[in-house]
């Protein structure tokens, strides 16, 4: 993966948008969203959502800085 910023009008446009939706670019999983979410933001980054118990999983979103919103989740386990 590479995180550059986006030079192309007609992307910028749909990224903005789908930024805007606050719909994530990508999703990592993980087995530890919460201690995830604590070494991250300890470094720096900007959580738009903290951990969240969603339908089946914890879920977190961060803003890349590059205009993308990446969710980091954790499935249930049952």
């Amino acid at each position: 993966m590479q995180l550059a910023l986006n030079d192309n009008p007609a992307a910028k446009a749909y990224q903005e948008a789908i930024f805007k939706q606050g719909q994530p670019a990508v999703m990592f999983f993980t087995d530890d969203v919460k201690g995830d979410y604590e070494r991250i933001k300890a470094k720096g980054g900007a959580f738009i959502q903290p951990p969240t118990e969603a339908t089946g999983s914890t879920i977190a979103q961060l803003n890349d800085s590059c205009g993308n919103l990446v969710q980091i989740t954790q499935l249930a386990r049952w």
